[in-house]
Formats: structure tokens, C-alpha cells, sequence
């Protein structure tokens, strides 16, 4: 019987990470044929990912079937990491360059082994991921087939194609006409709605990284086939307009993808037990991710808002660290405004890091004010919560625009507020918070009966004859079908 072994090159962090093993342990739990190798990837200037806390993540029952590969560190050709903060994009394209040698021996011992081995698979291609498109070259020399597994929505798939589309095949200066019209918008196929300049991801109007992530999707349409973190339910019209583009490879809507794994530390025990005393639906989350962070301006505005509002809270409060991730603060008191702790102590829990699908599951929380991160929005549908927006930087403009606007399935705080990496010049005011805020919280408002609908259907299309289970089907016949 035919074996295959996928190859998945995912970016090494945490999101993207925990949504590959997520995915990989989809795979390889629907054909048993199907066996898979991670290569594990370490970023100067990123912690790398705690291992113990990776293998938790897998499990025992998947432990045969998928393996880890750690690539040595990568020498020091790269430019100075302070490039991460300025031109991130060329970053991450100057160090996939550079880890070229070191995936291509690791192929290379991958399939040396399997010659070694009766009964070993043979290596079926690769799964990059949307910023390792360099990869597709390996594929290429090893005579494999490469598909990407792409880890935000079918809307930014669909946008960044388009706007690839306009640069190269009719030549248009997208930056240029940004700062010429800064409140332009686009017709882009696919979406309903004519889509703001201003809600563009950050990279696409700078003029150093925007030709080169702009040249990872013109790449991507090399590729067999794209996986893409949604389903056909959530993001039908986009996911039409893709699927019959006779110019792209063909997409694969395999989604929702999260991670349900419980942790389990004391930390939780104190928020769970503190949200148990809470009633139904009453609490509003708040949470930027694990990179998300505002200045000490911004944090004043959200307690203020908070305050007006009168809601319960759960604030998931954190700065800026030596590396990309965020980190609690030592004392919550210097970033707060004086006696906030205690005039909202009957109200509300201000903490660092939190479980944040287990505070998702929690049946007193109503609402989330969110970055707008892919997953973190796949996981709060998961949980029929609705969201408000606030996006931070990368495609979490876009994420939010098709949320707020396309799919009416989030309420808006803000939605072009520009961060990027530095520290933003947007300030937020209380009462726009305030006035956010009370409308996520509306016990029977039209937003919240649509994710209730939503999340229902997602847990659905992943159940045999689901839109996704069998959209993961075809995508597995097409891994078989094209071992060389």
C-alpha cells in the first residue's frame, strides 16, 4: 500500500505553529497512509517555542505519525534584527533565503532514512506556509509537489491576489495611489463591498517590503493547491470566486482549525474560578494576542472606557518584550490609572497572560474585544462570542473589515487603527471604547444571534459530509495522486 510523507515548513511562531500541528494532526487522523514531518525553524530575535509545551500540543496518539525536525540556527548573514521592526517582510524573506541549505540536507537525511527503512513512505511535497514561499524552489529541486497551508481568511487570500494582480499584470502603483487618495477604495472580486486603502495591511503601502509579500502570493499560484483556515459557510462568496479562478491553484477550505487543548495551571484555576462566580453572558473579555500591545496613552483610555461602560471585565493586560512576544507587567499598578484596581474590583479582573480558549468556552463571557488575529477569531465563532474590533497590525485590518462589514458578524471599536510593530500614533478614546463596548454587550442583538448561527455551522462542516471534512478529502486524494 502507497505511503506518503508530508514536509511542513510552518512560520516559527506561535499562531502558525499551533494551527500547522493542528492541522497536521487532521491529516494524518483521516488517512492512516499519511504520515508527516515538521521542520522546526528558529527566527533571530524570537523565542524559539517551548518543546514540552509543542508536545502537549500532539499528544501521545499522533506521536508515530508526526515528528519534529530541528534545523540548526541559521548563520549570520541576516540584517540586524532592528530590520524586524521597520521592514519585517524583508526580514523574513532574507532568512527563508538563507535556511535553503539547511531544509534542503534535511530533506535530503528524510529521504535517505526512508531508503533505509522497508515499508517507508515516499515523500509526497511540502506544506509551506504564506511567508516561506522560498520553499517552493525546494520542492521543485527534489521533484516534489509543494502546497501552502494558509492560516488567515479566504478574504485576505482573495485581496492580496487581487492587489498582486493589479501591481504586476496592469502595472498600478498601489502605494502611490494610497498617498495620492488616502480614503480610495477598491472593487476587489470576490467581496461584496468596495475595500478601503486605509484597512490595507501595513506591508502592502511600504515601499520596501510591499513588492516582496506582494511576490509571495504571485508564487503561491506555482503551488498544487492552497489549505485555508475557513470554511465554505463563513466565506462563500470569497471562497466561489477563488475556487473558479481558472489562474489560481486549487483551494482547499479545511477550517475551523484551533487548538481546544486545556492548559493547566494555577493561573487558570484562579480566572475560571473567578469567571464561575460570574453571570451568564455578562463579562467582556479584552485581549490582543500574544504580540499585541498599546502604549501606556492608549491603556489609560481603555480603563477609562472600561469604568464608563459599567461592564464586567476580563483584561488581558500586557507590554512589549525583548522579543516580539509580549510579557506581563511586574505590577499592573504602574501601567493603570491610579485606584483603577480597586474602584473596579467588584467588576472586573485585570491579568497578564490568559488561557484564552478556556475564557472563550466560559459560559459568562459575552462578548470579546479582539486584535482581530485569524485564530483568535476562529476560536471565539468556535464559541458563538461576539467580537468587537480593534485590529494592531499585519492583515488584521482586513480581518476586521470582513468581519464588521462583509459578514456582520462583529461590532466595530475601530478598524483602521495602524500599529504595525512601533508604537501607534492612533489614541482610542474612552468614550469610543465605552460606546463599543456597550454595544458588544447587548443581550439580543442582531451580531450575536448571527455568530450563535455561525458557530453552530462551522462545528458542523467539520463533521463527516461537512463542507470541510470533505473539502480535507480531496485535498488527501490529490496528495496521492501526485507522489511522484
Amino acid at each position: 500500500m502507497k505511503k506518503g510523507e508530508l514536509v511542513f515548513i510552518p512560520f516559527p511562531v506561535v499562531g502558525h505553529i499551533v494551527s500547522s500541528l493542528e492541522m497536521a494532526k487532521r491529516l494524518v487522523a483521516r488517512d492512516h497512509r499519511l504520515s508527516i514531518s515538521i521542520l522546526m525553524l528558529k527566527i533571530p530575535g524570537f523565542e524559539p517555542l517551548n518543546k514540552s509545551y509543542i508536545q502537549s500540543l500532539l499528544g501521545s496518539i499522533f506521536a508515530e505519525r508526526i515528528k519534529f525536525i530541528e534545523l540548526s540556527e541559521v548563520d549570520d548573514k541576516l540584517d540586524s534584527y532592528s530590520n524586524l521592526i521597520s521592514h519585517h517582510i524583508k526580514f523574513f524573506t532574507s532568512f527563508f533565503e538563507n535556511i535553503k541549505p539547511h531544509v534542503r540536507n534535511a530533506l535530503k537525511n528524510l529521504i535517505d532514512s526512508f531508503s533505509a527503512q522497508p515499508d517507508s513512505p515516499a515523500l509526497a511535497g511540502l506544506v509551506i506556509d504564506m511567508f516561506s514561499t522560498a520553499m517552493i524552489d525546494i520542492a521543485d529541486e527534489f521533484g516534489v509537489p509543494s502546497y501552502v497551508f494558509f492560516t488567515s481568511s479566504a478574504g485576505y487570500l482573495r485581496l492580496m491576489d487581487h492587489l498582486e494582480t493589479l501591481s504586476t499584470g496592469q502595472n498600478r502603483d498601489i502605494i502611490a495611489e494610497y498617498e495620492d487618495e488616502p480614503d480610495a477604495e477598491f472593487v476587489v472580486p470576490g467581496f461584496v463591498n468596495p475595500v478601503p486603502a486605509k484597512v490595507f495591511p501595513d506591508v502592502v503601502l511600504d515601499k520596501v517590503d510591499s513588492p516582496l509579500i506582494l511576490g509571495q502570493y504571485r508564487d503561491m499560484r506555482r503551488t498544487k493547491g492552497i489549505l485555508v483556515n475557513t470554511f465554505v459557510e463563513l466565506e462563500s462568496p470569497t471562497i466561489d470566486f477563488l475556487t473558479k479562478d481558472k489562474l489560481f491553484p486549487p483551494i482547499y477550505p479545511v477550517g475551523p482549525i484551533i487548538s481546544l487543548n486545556p492548559s493547566q495551571s494555577q493561573k487558570e484555576t484562579e480566572i475560571v474560578t473567578w469567571l464561575d462566580s460570574q453571570a451568564p453572558s455578562s463579562v467582556v473579555f479584552l485581549c490582543f494576542g500574544s504580540v499585541g500591545s498599546v502604549n501606556g496613552e492608549q491603556v489609560k483610555e481603555i480603563a477609562m472606557g472600561l469604568e464608563l461602560s459599567g461592564v464586567r471585565f476580563l483584561w488581558t493586560l500586557r507590554k512589549q518584550g525583548q522579543s516580539t512576544e509580549s510579557e506581563d507587567y511586574a505590577d499592573l499598578n504602574e501601567a493603570l490609572p491610579e485606584g483603577f484596581l480597586d474602584r473596579t474590583a467588584e467588576i472586573g479582573r485585570v491579568i497578564g497572560w490568559a488561557p484564552q480558549v478556556t475564557v472563550l468556552a466560559h459560559s459568562s463571557v459575552g462578548g470579546f474585544v479582539s486584535h482581530c488575529g485569524w485564530n483568535s477569531t476562529l476560536e471565539s465563532l468556535w464559541f458563538g462570542v461576539p467580537m468587537a474590533t480593534w485590529p494592531l497590525y499585519a492583515e488584521q485590518q482586513i480581518n476586521a473589515f470582513v468581519l464588521v462589514k462583509e459578514l456582520r458578524l462583529a461590532v466595530e471599536i475601530k478598524l483602521d487603527y495602524r500599529k504595525s510593530f512601533d508604537e501607534g500614533t492612533v489614541i482610542v478614546k474612552a468614550e469610543e471604547i465605552k460606546v463599543g463596548i456597550l454595544k458588544l454587550m447587548e443581550p439580543h442583538n442582531d451580531v450575536r444571534k448571527k455568530v450563535k448561527e455561525v458557530s453552530e455551522k462551522g462545528k458542523k462542516t467539520l463533521m463527516e459530509g461537512g463542507s470541510s471534512y470533505s473539502s480535507l478529502c480531496r485535498f488527501i486524494n490529490v496528495v496521492f495522486d501526485n507522489i511522484p
